[in-house]
């Protein structure tokens, strides 16, 4: 059964916010993320969850926290059940941290559509979409709590105080070693990391990753075979992203702007959504993925997160 939702109260729960895809619980020093099944496109909640997204997410973001604790501390402490995460509560900052090493997605509509100027990085002429850049940049973005998050530079986010210039500089430092671990992960893989995107916050003085990484939700992934020869060729990439849902929403004439309706998911999509979320587990973590079958997710939830904060009271 999906989890379209939770309203849990837990012992200590001191406040709830119901993001795009994960519930937040709140706790005086720590937070619970519980990684639904709802999925969202261009920033709108589709109306079907899909089934084990939110473990397949859950899962995946502890595994790649996990395998870089060495770079930036993180917030991760427990995952006290295949759809939730507990740890820090940081303060987060308000922007996210986009980084790209291919021209594709929103870079590439963006440039395709005449533009050479992206979040204050100058981009070469003559790219076609797919092409790998000169090197890795970082197109930021505000965090939006709803609607649509905005491109910025840095210089806007400098110019408008939203982090110090010694911070950010840090941010950017911890962004690119991130990148490049996640690249040689994926590479292990045989796969190439496109873009994805960092959160960050602060506990006290210190910074912290926060969020998942390196996700279905929050990265673009190619299969690195046959790469060089499909670009050559003008072909479309074979990716493992959630892009592939963005595509056929625009084919059916939907792309979160006001007015347009989200198309009829149907069954046998939303399971084919389902297997492709499966398949990018299995291929990116080089595991294979247990499915926790069960009619009454809720309780199994609320089960395994009242023991652990029994077991830290």
């Amino acid at each position: 059964m999906p989890i379209s939702r939770t309203d849990f109260q837990f012992p200590g729960q001191t406040g709830l916010y119901h993001g795009k895809v994960r519930d937040v619980y709140f706790f005086e020093d720590y937070l619970l993320a519980i990684a639904s099944d709802r999925i969202s496109a261009f920033d709108v909640i589709l109306p079907h969850p899909i089934p084990y997204k939110g473990q397949v997410l859950n899962q995946l973001a502890a595994h790649f926290l996990r395998a870089t604790a060495d770079i930036v501390p993180n917030w991760l402490l427990e995952v006290p059940d295949p759809n939730a995460s507990f740890g820090w509560r940081c303060e987060a900052y308000p922007v996210e941290m986009v980084v790209r090493g291919y021209l594709a997605g929103h870079a590439w509509r963006t440039y395709r559509s005449g533009k050479r100027v992206l979040c204050g990085v100058t981009l070469p002429e003559g790219l076609r979409e797919n092409d790998r850049l000169p090197q890795p940049i970082i197109t930021p973005t505000t965090k939006a709590h709803e609607g649509h998050d905005e491109d910025i530079s840095r210089e806007d986010i400098l110019s408008k105080g939203l982090i110090s210039e010694e911070e950010y500089t840090q941010l950017e430092q911890y962004t690119l070693a991130l990148f490049e671990r996640g690249t040689q992960m994926a590479a292990d893989q045989g796969l190439i990391l496109v873009d994805t995107k960092y959160e960050f916050g602060k506990r006290g003085t210190e910074i912290y990753l926060i969020d998942e990484i390196h996700t279905p939700d929050s990265s673009r992934y190619f299969y690195a075979e046959g790469y060089a020869e499909r670009q050559a060729a003008g072909e479309a990439q074979r990716q493992l992203s959630k892009e592939f849902v963005r595509e056929w929403l625009i084919a059916n004439g939907f792309q979160g702007q006001e007015g347009q309706s989200v198309p009829e998911m149907s069954e046998e999509w939303i399971n084919q959504i389902s297997q492709r979320y499966i398949e990018l587990f299995e291929k990116v973590a080089g595991e294979t993925f247990t499915p926790t079958p069960d009619p009454n997710p809720l309780a199994r939830i609320e089960m395994n997160v009242n023991q652990l904060l029994a077991s830290r009271a």
